[in-house]
């Protein structure tokens, strides 16, 4: 079966990309990554549309990018789900861990597309998947936090085993940022043909939360 991954670049949608290539009768056809209406970066993630496409070029997968304001969000998201039909992907993959509520809103958009629908992290500790993570060599840093919870010298933080000893002490903080406290940019793994090289240019506070602006760098 081939299925899509919705993508936005950080260590949870890695994570489910990586178990499901796992099973030996799925592909990964696609990424798919929702981008702001400019179409300059990510919705989610605010990272830069081409930053995002070098990762997919070092994973070999394809990503496929769409232009969404959150209004109309589903609608876009509807359309490329039937774009990627027609190419016969038949599901889709999300690293949801336990919000419940949007959990029930992708498998009522995948439903009524006809999709089925995969969350292969769904309901494990945090812990346990952060280990994982870790553990299988991937490599990542926090490039967006919520400035209610985590401050401005978070940002660039690396995913590692420190990192995960510095969750312990935060109890307020989910570990695996599900609620939004942080996300991540995922630049190598053992998926990965090399790393993503990327530097960031300046730290910015918009709407709330601190912003690390990353663009692609150079190995010279």
């Amino acid at each position: 079966m081939k299925v899509f991954v919705s993508w936005s670049g950080g260590k949870d949608c890695m994570l489910a990309c990586y178990r499901i290539m796992q099973q030996p009768k799925i592909e990964v056809a696609c990424l798919l990554n929702m981008l702001a209406e400019n179409g300059e970066c990510s919705l989610s993630h605010n990272l830069p549309a081409n930053l995002l496409q070098e990762q997919g070029r070092m994973l070999g997968i394809p990503v496929l990018q769409r232009k969404a304001s959150r209004k109309e969000y589903e609608t876009e998201f509807k359309k490329a789900i039937a774009d990627l039909k027609q190419q016969g992907v038949g599901a889709g993959v999300f690293g949801d861990i336990d919000l419940q509520a949007h959990r029930d809103w992708l498998e009522r958009v995948c439903r009524e597309m006809e999709m089925e629908s995969f969350f292969p992290l769904w309901n494990d500790r945090r812990e346990d998947l952060l280990e994982e993570f870790i553990r299988v060599g991937f490599k990542s840093r926090i490039v967006v936090t919520d400035e209610a919870v985590l401050g401005a010298e978070w940002l660039g933080c690396e995913i590692n085993r420190d990192f995960l000893g510095k969750m312990k002490t935060l109890p307020h903080v989910d570990a695996c940022g599900e609620k939004g406290e942080y996300h991540t940019f995922v630049y190598d793994g053992p998926i990965f043909k090399s790393p993503v090289v990327v530097r960031e240019s300046e730290q910015l506070s918009i709407e709330k939360h601190w912003v690390s602006k990353l663009e692609l760098g150079s190995l010279a």
